[in-house]
């Protein structure tokens, strides 16, 4: 079953702005902590932005800290990318802690739901 479900990448010059969101089917992560994550040609994947439970706690990665902007409300979560730089192109993953609840998760092998991607690419 398809938990995670990204949409909203595409190409952009660079300096545009990219509204990414993500989707919960079968089941909802209103307890626990989500994020974005990244991984770029020939790179590990990142971290990218996560946050707690209800959003009132984020963090940022200091490659994207100040131009991107993560939010979720009680079905969706989503990532607002402005500024974007050529480095940001990646594939951009949407993904949740089901282990941690109430907390916050910074790091990439914590999450164990994924979902599928979505290709971002920025032309310099």
């Amino acid at each position: 079953q398809v938990q995670l479900v990204e949409s909203g990448g595409g190409l952009v010059q660079t300096g545009g702005s990219l509204r990414l969101s993500c989707a919960t089917s079968g089941r909802t992560f209103n307890q626990n902590p989500m994020g974005w994550l990244r991984q770029a040609p020939g790179k590990e994947r990142e971290v990218v932005a996560t946050c707690n439970w209800n959003g009132s706690s984020t963090y940022y990665s200091d490659s994207v800290k100040g131009r991107f902007t993560i939010s979720r409300d009680n079905a969706k979560m989503y990532l607002q990318m402005n500024s974007l730089k050529p480095e940001d192109t990646a594939v951009y993953y949407c993904v949740a802690d089901t282990h941690t609840k109430w907390f916050m998760t910074y790091v990439a092998r914590e999450f164990d739901v994924w979902g599928q991607g979505t290709q971002v690419t920025v032309s310099s």
